[in-house]
């Protein structure tokens, strides 16, 4: 009866016409971003969590729902119109959707590119919706022991998948968990890597380290780019305005004449967001090459066939809803876009985790209402304005990304009017720029950071009430278990796939040499 209750007044509470307006804007947003080449949605979450400290904690997350979705969706138009994605996901979605714009249907490309998020992204909310009690359920009997396996495996799990290389994600996890550890220490509150600074008691502030490291280091690596590619030919022009004909529209059989697929691709994505550290590009590019092996007409991917671009867009969206099930059920992000919502819920005094469903359910119950509304919304902003994101497009790089630095500086000063924050941004676009030219994954920094409190308070208490002797880890079976998966992770990708990676590059030497 509880639950029942909870549902209702949380659904009641989202059903407001406030509550809607700011999922729209979120939206518009978000698809503004994700048209943008090289921002995307993960760009604008960094730069307008901000904003939300003036919100209501429902307002909120709902607002950074709607820049998600927007997003992830909005990155298919560059990528349909001039090959160009806004975001990495969309490059699957520009093998067949550039081909069918060349063609003169860049309107019905992007049209069913729209139509296979909403639907993949429905998807995903409703199992979110069904599964998120069940895991919080589970997870709520689990006690220190278990967690620190879990967050150790999660650790291990995102450096593997995240990256190139086991190595370079591990030790950027690493440095995150360090820089965790900044500031008072939580159980004697003595003084750890502070430098006399008062600012850092507290720890470094998430908002600067999240903006300058995933925005703003981004921000100066094109900026870098656009330097080196100086004198390069312009990018491809845009179809000309008079294919956005009425002959562009994509029938309800000719859609759903692929509902095979579209499932398909759903429950591919689905099945990666609830996987910490997969993320949204695998999931677009697995659920292209399975419509590519079961489609009768898998021959023809590639040549502008809606299949394709449906496979793609209804696969990464399907992430979106389901990446906030290990968010909610253990305070473990799916990837960076759960991971800056978990920080969102930090900021208004929620704590991610299964007690979210304990002390927090008709907020969360509010959040999957306001997500339902928001593909709806989604549905009706995203086609009403297709034609406008489009001219988006045509704003070059030099306007958007020094607009993009200004609104970095400002989100970060507004909220605490410190310039010591600013300072911390800059620093940290420098770390984040660094690292990235380094080839180390900046998704594992970031969860290593906003996981480290967790892993060290429940690595503490686990060898306090164990009184030191961790062996108990090895006959607890939750926790043995989690720790063969660390282990076999660590074993498969940090030995076995370089070994063949060696093994194969040999190979080509040799083959080379035989043929000179």
């Amino acid at each position: 009866m509880d639950i029942l209750n909870s549902m209702l007044g949380g659904f009641e509470a989202a059903f407001t016409l406030v509550n809607l307006a700011y999922i729209c804007v979120g939206i518009v947003l978000g698809i503004i971003f994700g048209v943008l080449p090289g921002l995307g949605s993960v760009t604008a979450l960094a730069m307008l969590v901000p904003i939300t400290f003036y919100f209501t904690p429902l307002a909120a997350i709902a607002f950074l729902v709607g820049i998600n979705k927007g997003g992830t969706s909005g990155g298919a138009i560059p990528a349909i119109l001039i090959n160009a994605p806004g975001t990495p996901e969309a490059a699957a979605t520009a093998l067949d959707g550039h081909p069918l714009a060349k063609q003169g249907r860049p309107e019905k490309a992007m049209k069913t590119a729209l139509y296979s998020s909403v639907f993949g992204d429905t998807f995903s909310d409703i199992v979110l919706i069904l599964l998120a009690a069940p895991f919080a359920a589970v997870a709520l009997t689990f006690g220190p022991n278990e967690l620190t396996t879990i967050i150790l495996f999660s650790f291990t799990m995102i450096a593997a998948l995240a990256g190139r290389s086991l190595v370079k994600g591990l030790i950027a996890a690493a440095l995150g968990l360090f820089l965790s550890t900044w500031g008072l220490d939580p159980v004697d509150s003595t003084e750890r890597m502070t430098f006399g600074a008062i600012h850092l008691y507290d720890g470094i502030p998430l908002l600067p380290f999240a903006i300058g490291t995933l925005a703003l280091s981004s921000v100066l690596s094109q900026l870098y780019d656009m330097r080196r590619d100086r004198g390069q030919p312009p990018p491809a022009p845009l179809p000309p305005a008079s294919q956005f004909r009425a002959e562009n529209r994509i029938s309800p059989r000719e859609f759903w004449g692929n509902w095979k697929t579209l499932i398909r691709s759903s429950c591919i994505g689905t099945g990666v967001g609830i996987l910490p550290g997969l993320g949204v590009t695998l999931a677009a590019f697995l659920g292209y090459g399975a419509a590519r092996r079961s489609s009768p007409r898998g021959d023809k991917f590639g040549t502008g066939e809606l299949e394709g671009i449906q496979a793609t867009e209804a696969a990464n969206s399907a992430v979106v809803g389901s990446n906030l099930i290990p968010t909610i059920a253990l305070g473990i992000p799916g990837n960076v876009a759960a991971a800056l919502l978990i920080g969102a819920f930090t900021i208004h005094g929620v704590v991610p985790g299964p007690l979210m469903m304990v002390n927090h359910a008709e907020l969360i119950y509010s959040i999957f209402a306001s997500m339902l509304m928001a593909n709806l919304a989604h549905l009706v902003i995203g086609r009403v304005g297709i034609r406008i994101w489009v001219q988006f497009v045509r704003i070059p790089k030099h306007i958007v990304l020094p607009t993009v630095v200004l609104l970095c500086v400002v989100g970060v000063y507004i909220p605490t009017n410190s310039m010591f924050d600013v300072g911390m941004l800059f620093l940290f676009a420098g770390v984040g720029y660094l690292m990235r030219k380094a080839g180390f994954s900046i998704v594992c920094l970031v969860i290593g950071f906003l996981l480290g409190e967790n892993f060290e308070i429940y690595l503490r208490q686990t060898v306090l009430i164990n009184k030191a002797d961790l062996t108990v880890l090895l006959t607890n079976p939750v926790s043995l278990a989690f720790l063969l998966l660390t282990l076999f992770f660590a074993w498969h990708f940090g030995i076995r796939v370089p070994l063949k990676q060696k093994r194969a590059r040999a190979a080509s030497r040799e083959a080379r040499a035989a043929s000179d």
